[in-house]
């Protein structure tokens, strides 16, 4: 039996696994489930950390405020005033909390005890992805009129058998494709990480410790090698996820106050 094996049978198992999680105890809920309980303990420690960073300021920043001050920075000037500009201030209310929301959640998934990315679970990043493309649509409409904003998705001045073909794209794009991918884009990457990473630790797991042949141990060594390197490769991709989907939900937003650029 190969590690592979041993990784199909856990997906398959009725208990517990990597994908299937049953509610927390007997006879809760069916949302009740590890995912939704880190999900919910992931928002309560950016909540504690941002009170902690920001309930009682000082002039000159020591610790958690120093701390909180270097993400707030970093997520308004290469996140919010490349879109936005001047109303960049107006939206890191919201820019802020969903980029170090979802960077934490992804984070999990390479935390010892919990190992579960929870954008790995569609739920989520499509609830997230909602929610801006709701505020996009609110924003176009407010601002551009509901005529207005529809006109906006197509450049003016073009010949009238390109628009037969122009519009349908761009209806499709700004109305499916834009919050689909927005949504997805997030989950496949987690997702595929954490396949990764489980796949090279069953490896490492069972050629160190279930199957004693004569090159178990190098190549459990080697599944353990690859896991480790692989964790450190893993952690920079739920940075850079994390900065990406908050990178296009301030796009979003700006492309609905500011239409024009």
């Amino acid at each position: 039996m190969s590690a592979l094996t041993v990784l199909a049978d856990e997906f398959e198992a009725p208990g517990p696994s990597i994908f299937n999680f049953p509610p927390l105890w007997e006879g809760a809920p069916g949302w009740a489930t590890k995912p939704v309980l880190f999900a919910l303990v992931g928002a309560l420690l950016i909540c504690v950390l941002a009170w902690s960073a920001f309930a009682s300021p000082k002039l000159v920043p020591r610790g958690m405020q120093n701390i909180g001050e270097i993400g707030y920075l970093f997520v308004r000037d290469e996140v919010a005033r490349p879109f936005l500009g001047k109303d960049a201030e107006k939206w890191m209310p919201l820019l802020v909390p969903l980029f170090f929301l979802v960077f934490c959640w992804n984070l999990m998934g390479v935390v010892p005890g919990i190992q579960l990315p929870i954008a790995s679970h569609i739920a989520f990043p499509a609830v997230l992805a909602l929610v801006i493309y709701i505020i996009k649509l609110y924003l176009g409409f407010k601002h551009q009129g509901f005529t207005g904003y529809f006109k906006s998705l197509v450049p003016p001045g073009l010949p009238k058998p390109v628009y037969a073909l122009l519009i349908p794209i761009e209806l499709l794009q700004n109305f499916v494709t834009a919050p689909f991918t927005h949504a997805v884009r997030l989950f496949a990457n987690m997702f595929a990480g954490h396949m990764i990473l489980a796949f090279f630790s069953a490896v490492g797991f069972w050629f160190l410790f279930e199957a004693f042949t004569p090159l178990g141990a190098p190549v459990g060594v080697l599944g353990v090698l690859m896991a480790t390197l692989m964790t450190g490769f893993e952690m920079f991709i739920q940075y850079l996820q994390a900065f990406l989907f908050t990178l296009l939900a301030a796009m979003y937003i700006g492309a609905s106050l500011h239409p024009d650029h």
